[in-house]
Parts: structure tokens; sequence; C-alpha cells
């Protein structure tokens, strides 16, 4: 074990929960909603533009209220809801981390809302191996923003950036990661993807317990 190494951040789905959210699907639904609500213009790009970073725009008008953003986020948590019913660990996920409780901080950031993920987590024996989960409702923006990936670092104020590694499998997580400064992981990600959008991943890995090699 690496004694420079504090702490891993995992990202929740499709890195330790194999999800079936329709990701595609939600930003849409969230996109309609915005554009028939005249938030949002139509004809925006979905090709770079994830849920987060569409609520990212809207939230940036000054159009929300407060009874359309609880309406918009109510889209997001139906389709959360729907999608990690049922959800099951990723292989070797258990192994790795029974392996590194007790010796690394642990901590997940998600953009999904913080009871869905700890249902899902619960569900799965794994929510106690973590000593702290980052929902949405625990970050000012979503990912790829820090804001997550910051708050981690707050509450584990004995601890730099650079003692972290942060995994994850899409562009949002090694985004917002970087930007904290924690080197980024790429758990069966888009790496070209990935570098159009800037990141710059430590690793690409296929097999989540070859995170044990980076510790």
């Amino acid at each position: 074990m690496n004694s420079n190494r504090k702490g891993i951040v995992f990202d929740m789905d499709n890195t330790l929960l194999r999800s079936s959210i329709d990701f595609n699907a939600m930003k849409w639904a969230i996109y309609t909603f915005l554009v028939d609500h005249r938030v949002l213009p139509q004809g925006l790009s979905m090709d770079t533009h994830t849920t987060s970073t569409v609520i990212a725009e809207a939230m940036q008008t000054g159009h929300m209220t407060d009874e359309l953003s609880r309406r918009m986020w109510d889209i997001a948590k139906q389709h959360e809801i729907k999608g990690m019913a049922g959800a099951e660990l990723e292989d070797g996920a258990l192994e790795l981390i029974r392996h590194l409780h007790g010796s690394l901080h642990l901590s997940i950031v998600t953009n999904n809302a913080l009871d869905a993920a700890l249902t899902a987590l619960e569900e799965n024996g794994i929510a106690s191996y973590f000593d702290l989960i980052v929902g949405r409702e625990q970050m000012g923006s979503l990912k790829p923003a820090p804001d997550g990936y910051l708050r981690v670092l707050e509450f584990f104020a004995h601890t730099t950036s650079s003692e972290w590694l942060s995994v994850g499998d899409a562009w949002v997580d090694g985004k917002a990661s970087e930007c904290a400064g924690i080197p980024f992981i790429a758990y069966r990600g888009d790496i070209s993807k990935m570098k159009r959008m800037g990141v710059q991943p430590l690793a690409d890995i296929q097999d989540i317990r070859d995170v044990m090699a980076f510790v």
C-alpha cells in the first residue's frame, strides 16, 4: 500500500453498481421539459451535454423558479429510481472495497439523489464501508463541476488532493476530479470522448480490482 495514498473517491453508477439508468432518456426528458417551459432554447447540441450540464445551463438562465426546479429534479429522480431498482455490484467491487476498507478513506460522489444512492448501496450491503457519501443535495453544482470532490477534501481536511485517487466511468467524473486536483482512473470509460472533453486519466482499467495497483 502506497503510504502517501490517503483515500479513494468512487463514482457509483457503472463504477461500483451496474446501473440500468437510461441517462440519455433522462437527459432528453429534462431538456424537453426545460424547452417546453421556455427555460432553454431548442437546438442545444446533446452530443456534448449530459443531464448535469443541461441542468447547469438552465440554472444560469435566471428563469428557474422553485416549482420548475422541483419538477425538473422529480424527472431525474423517477429515472434514477427506475434504473437503480435491483442494481447489482460491478464484478469485483465487493472484493475491492473489503480489501481497501480500514486502510484508506473511502468516499462516493454521485449526481444521484442521496436517498436513492443509499438505498441501492444498502441493498448491496456496502454502504457501511464508506466514510462519506456525497449525493447531489450536498453539491452546489453537479459533476463535471468539482463541488462533490471538494466537499470530500473539506471533510477530510487533514489530507491533500494529491493523496487521493478518483475512479469513474464517465468524462464528467474525470473533469470534476481533475478540477479538484485529484488524479483520475477511468473504469471502462470512453477514453476518446474523455480526451475530447479535456480529461487525461492516470489510467484506463477494465477490472475494478485493478485499482489496487495504484494504491
